[in-house]
């Protein structure tokens, strides 16, 4: 039997539709996204140790390195009070089912990167993670993540086309 708290849902609905999924300023879904996005960079890193940065633009470097830590530590920590949480069911479940697809996507594009280098698989390497983290900030309601995902996307996007023209 549900319990009616608002609007007649249930409680794990209120929960949702109140805009908080547990509270606290700690994701653990986003814990482990950062962690399925870090997997095959690590492997990358071992397996083409020394590969040299091509980009000579020292701005979007720093920018790119700022921009990647900075979205993989909002996507953690929420800072600013508000805590984690989400408007609806509906907007958990973008943020669940299209971080998933993204995920899968750019898993499976590694795979391709790894069997053979290619320009479209950089390029896809580049946008993927900045459409997760995007997206994760939209859900979230999360404007710093969001701001940070459109810095990490753009200079990330520059630094890779550098690397593979």
């Amino acid at each position: 039997m549900s319990v009616p708290i608002i609007g007649g849902a249930d409680g794990p609905t209120s929960v949702f539709i109140a805009g908080r999924l547990g509270g606290g300023w700690i994701n653990i879904f986003g814990l482990g996204i950062v962690i399925a996005i870090l997997i095959p960079n690590i492997i990358y890193a071992i397996k083409f140790r020394g590969t040299e940065n091509k980009c000579t633009n020292k701005v979007m470097n720093v920018l790119e390195q700022i921009g990647r830590y900075g979205c993989m530590i909002l996507l953690v920590l929420e800072i600013g009070g508000k805590g984690f949480g989400f408007a609806s069911v509906t907007v958990f479940l973008t943020y669940l089912i299209g971080n998933a697809a993204l995920l899968l996507m750019y898993w499976i594009v590694w795979i391709l990167y790894f069997i053979g280098q290619g320009k479209w698989k950089s390029i896809a390497l580049a946008v993927l993670p900045t459409l997760i983290f995007i997206l994760s900030g939209v859900t979230l309601q999360y404007v710093l993540l969001v701001i940070w995902g459109v810095i990490f996307g753009v200079s990330h996007l520059y630094v890779t086309w550098q690397n593979v023209k």
